[in-house]
């Protein structure tokens, strides 16, 4: 891939990158309401959304700039194995159409912001809301730096190198977060949304005419595979197990991090959530398109040092200038929609859940509003350093770690839902035996999520999340049956 500056695709990028910074100080007047000074207005939008708008910004924080860039990146690499995703993305609306309404309803009647205020006011316990809260931030901070990969690897194409170009853009996506919050991001959605939909579309229609048909795509594909000895068209027998568990325990998670629970509370109602889980699963015929940008990658004869780099390669190789300048555009952009909703995720935990609950019981609407946003602005630097000073690699290691962390609170969110019966003591002892048992076996098995079994003469692979889950949900059981019910009241 070329990686000398490209003035009309800069110009191109320049332009769209400029409007959607106006939009996002603009959002400070959009649906205004009489005044921001609330973390409920600045985190979570007046919880005013429709179906439109949620519909667009749950849709951006979910599929998001790495979205764009890894998942084609995956199927590149290992072929077949890396459609998970779609199976994954299917599986996870029915969950939300039947869970998050209920979700949201309990949000709304007690005025929770976080999950971790929905797990103190069902359980009563400071000590399971601040485990909750802390998954939710530490899982959510390495997601934010690979929004800033899929942004790095636009910026590259461009002919932008070094961390300048990167710091730029993020100092001013904390600006406007900071004045507008949730509002920000939500009328981004639209531009960011449209744009990938363009790119897309445009891809897959034009990309497969130039690279002789989608035949000699599968053909090119499998030919690459098969001279390096690894990935395939298909799946094979042994990756069953492990593409199934991979694509359920996704499924159960996506909507346990901070930034899709964000979009849910942030609804006007639990038939928008509902309309919502229907129409979202359009995203998910966008994301199988977008997966087979991977195997054009090896129709195209693209020689790559790194697999991240496939997308802006293609668009930098088959399209004139002005459209890669577009397409960069766009995957700079999808980055920046998540990385905010994702800040203001992490910084309404850390205000509802820790500087409330520990630091000034007391503080006012005002006052939550401020801390809030300034912690919004310490996640967003937090995560610049850990791309500046990391390997990329170390950023993806971690998000992998930190889908298997996040399933760890599945049970206190949801589980209280639907029963009475679990109580805090055997939740905390849950989360902590799948928090850390789950660390374990991902750290053991070379920081891959993926963990060989083998019962009798079967071995296959499963998901570590899903293990580790297991684990939590069997050691609440037991402890919740050997401690007595009164000892929760004290808890």
């Amino acid at each position: 891939m070329t990686t000398e500056l490209n003035t009309t695709a800069l110009a191109v990028f320049v332009f769209f990158f400029v409007l959607v910074t106006v939009m996002g100080f603009v959002a400070t007047h959009w649906r205004r309401p009489k005044t921001l000074a609330h973390i409920d207005e600045w985190g979570l939008g007046g919880r005013s959304f429709g179906i439109w708008i949620t519909w667009f910004l749950v849709g951006g924080d979910f599929y998001t700039a790495y979205t764009v860039i890894a998942v084609p990146a995956l199927v590149y690499t290992v072929g077949a194995y890396g459609f998970f995703a779609l199976p994954y993305t299917i599986i996870v609306y029915p969950f939300v159409f039947m869970v998050m309404p209920l979700l949201w309803q309990r949000a709304k009647d007690f005025g929770y912001v976080t999950a971790g205020d929905v797990v103190h006011g069902q359980f009563g316990s400071r000590g399971l809301e601040l485990a909750v809260a802390v998954t939710g931030v530490i899982a959510t901070m390495p997601y934010i730096a690979l929004q800033l990969v899929g942004m790095t690897a636009a910026l590259k194409a461009l002919g932008l190198h070094g961390e300048v170009p990167l710091a730029i853009a993020f100092i001013v996506l904390a600006l406007y977060t900071y004045s507008a919050g949730l509002r920000a991001p939500a009328l981004i959605a639209f531009v960011k949304d449209i744009m990938i939909y363009i790119v897309v579309i445009a891809a897959v229609a034009l990309i497969p005419s130039k690279l002789g048909g989608y035949a000699n795509v599968f053909a090119a594909a499998d030919a690459a595979f098969q001279a390096k000895g690894s990935g395939s068209l298909l799946l094979q027998p042994n990756q069953y197990v492990a593409y199934a568990t991979l694509a359920l325990g996704s499924a159960l998670a996506a909507f346990m991090y901070p930034h899709t629970l964000t979009g849910i509370f942030a609804s006007n109602s639990g038939n928008t959530i509902r309309k919502n889980a229907a129409l979202l699963p359009a995203y998910t015929l966008l994301l199988g398109l977008l997966a087979l940008l991977g195997y054009m990658g090896h129709a195209a004869g693209l020689k790559l040092d790194n697999a991240n780099d496939v997308v802006p390669a293609l668009f930098q190789t088959l399209f004139p200038s002005w459209f890669a300048g577009f397409a960069f555009a766009a995957i700079a952009i999808g980055a920046l929609v998540p990385a905010a909703v994702m800040s203001i995720g992490a910084s309404n935990l850390f205000t509802r859940n820790f500087w409330k609950a520990y630091v000034n019981p007391q503080v006012t609407d005002a006052g939550e509003a401020k801390v809030a946003k300034v912690t919004s602005l310490v996640v967003k630097v937090g995560a610049l350093l850990v791309i500046l000073f990391l390997p990329t690699q170390f950023a993806l290691d971690l998000q992998l770690l930190g889908g298997v962390w996040i399933l760890q609170t599945f049970p206190a969110l949801v589980f209280g839902l639907y029963t009475n019966w679990f109580r805090a003591p055997g939740l905390i002892a849950g989360w902590f035996v799948g928090f850390v048992g789950g660390t374990l076996f991902v750290w053991i098995n070379g920081l891959k999520p993926l963990q060989p079994v083998t019962i009798g003469e079967t071995s296959f692979t499963v998901y570590i999340g899903l293990l580790a889950l297991a684990l939590n949900v069997i050691v609440a059981v037991i402890v919740n049956v050997l401690i007595p019910a009164k000892v929760t009241a004290r808890a």
